[in-house]
């Protein structure tokens, strides 16, 4: 049974412990948050002061879940103390501090994963499994739109290091290849200190183009992945976790205006009946599993810092007007 610590049992923490406490094979022994329990989720734990409290429970694991500037001093103490670690995105809150904590991990030999929730949505794993069985042939574009009102919660960053990091690092995990380039516009329209509209374009090594667009300005809620390829699309919908596959058309073209026209028609439309579990569930099972080296399904810290520097490198764009290149 793994001895289970989680550190913040705020907005977030409070799905980590019931998540924790649900799981297979693990015990949540010790909770910490500074603040307190405003959510009434540590049950009969004791509400710890600090990390340090948390490790002299003598705990074999710990989810992070304390804002991002706290990332780096938390988990550099439980690298320390030989805890395998899960961190909330993004990684840190600085490059140097990212850099800092995947040498501390994978030099102390210890599990280090980031919480990247978006990969563990069903529409979005079986996205990736149908495009690694070559359902779509060989993929061109990834196109994804993440939209939504302003959330209160946030008061430290602006939409890209909030939102964007989640396409950026799905993107590359569904595409198996990383960044090689990307240019970004952003806008500040609501009078805060940080952006609040992105637009960004860029070309992943492998020579699929990527496109996201992200802002905290639009009246609906929108998550849409769509991946385009030889064979036709597969677009995910993950606030509902639905996918579908639009099919290039075999189908002769009787119209010759139509006909003309070097591309593709419009064939079958299927939606895929899935099996819909809770993401966070599901990310939880990944890190367990990877503790007890079953699978490398998790996020890893070198990954997660890989997408540290396309989020920089979408802000650096912004700002000098240029491309980035990785």
């Amino acid at each position: 049974m793994l001895r289970y610590g989680l550190i913040g049992i705020g907005s977030m923490g409070r799905h980590h412990a019931r998540n924790i406490r649900a799981l297979d094979g693990v015990e949540l022994v010790a909770i910490a948050d500074a603040y307190g329990d405003k959510f009434g989720v540590a049950e009969d734990l004791e509400v710890l002061p600090d990390v340090d409290a948390l490790i002299d429970a003598g705990i074999d694991a710990a989810v992070v879940a304390v804002p991002t500037a706290q990332h780096h001093e938390v988990a550099m103490k439980l690298a320390a103390a030989g805890v395998h670690t899960m961190v909330e995105k993004p990684l840190a809150s600085t490059i140097e501090e990212g850099e800092e904590m995947v040498k501390a991990f994978e030099t102390g030999g210890l599990i280090g994963a980031v919480g990247y929730v978006e990969r563990c949505n069903p529409a979005l794993l079986e996205m990736r499994k149908r495009i690694a069985e070559g359902q779509l042939g060989k993929v061109y574009q990834i196109v994804t739109r993440r939209q939504s009102p302003f959330p209160a919660r946030i008061a430290d960053v602006g939409v890209v290091k909030d939102l964007a990091t989640h396409d950026v690092d799905l993107t590359a995990w569904v595409a198996g290849s990383r960044y090689k380039s990307i240019s970004a516009f952003t806008a500040y329209r609501t009078g805060r200190e940080y952006e609040d509209m992105v637009s960004a374009s860029g070309e992943l090594e492998n020579g699929v183009l990527v496109n996201h667009v992200v802002n905290w300005l639009t009246p609906f809620k929108e998550r849409v992945t769509m991946v385009t390829g030889e064979a036709g699309s597969l677009v995910a919908e993950t606030v509902m976790g639905d996918l579908t596959f639009y099919e290039n058309g075999t189908e002769p073209i009787g119209w010759d205006q139509i006909k003309n026209f070097r591309g593709v028609s419009e064939g079958t439309v299927t939606r895929y009946a899935l099996q819909k579990r809770e993401p966070l569930a599901v990310e939880h099972e990944h890190f367990r599993d990877a503790i007890l080296g079953k699978d490398s399904e998790h996020v890893s810290m070198r990954e997660a810092l890989d997408t540290m520097k396309v989020i920089q490198g979408m802000l650096d764009s912004a700002e000098s007007g240029k491309t980035k290149h990785f």
